[in-house]
């Protein structure tokens, strides 16, 4: 079992900058690949980034590319998502999500283990 707890949400305005992050219980957090999701009112929850157990490779969803950052600390088992140029379309909850499946994976049904959310409000 593990335990994920999201943090770092906020209000910003536009053009600004946010560091989630996402703390895990379980001795084995180094092997888990993990992702963050996003969930805007009356949207779908969707991916936003993923980053493989290894931390040698990350993907991004189109909308964050080159603007979001994720990264993992196997030391202090947590993962970040740093968000820098914000817009007020990022505007969502966000999730921590881990996989068991060893990739990294875009789909919500590939993940096992998520944490509560941590709302994050772009104002224009």
């Amino acid at each position: 079992q593990v335990q994920l707890a999201e943090s770092g949400g906020g209000l910003v305005q536009a053009g600004g900058s946010l560091r989630l992050s996402c703390a895990a219980s379980g001795r084995t957090f180094s092997s888990y690949s993990m992702g963050w999701f996003r969930q805007a009112p009356g949207k779908e929850r969707e991916f936003v980034a993923g980053i493989h157990w290894t931390g040698s490779s990350t993907y991004y969803a189109d909308s964050v590319k080159g603007r979001f950052t994720i990264s993992k600390d196997n030391v202090k088992n947590t993962v970040y998502l740093q968000m820098n140029s914000l817009k007020p379309e990022d505007t969502a909850v966000y999730y921590c999500a881990v996989t068991r499946l060893g990739g990294i994976y875009t789909t919500r049904v590939s993940y096992d283990y998520w944490g509560q959310g941590t709302q994050v409000t772009v104002s224009s």
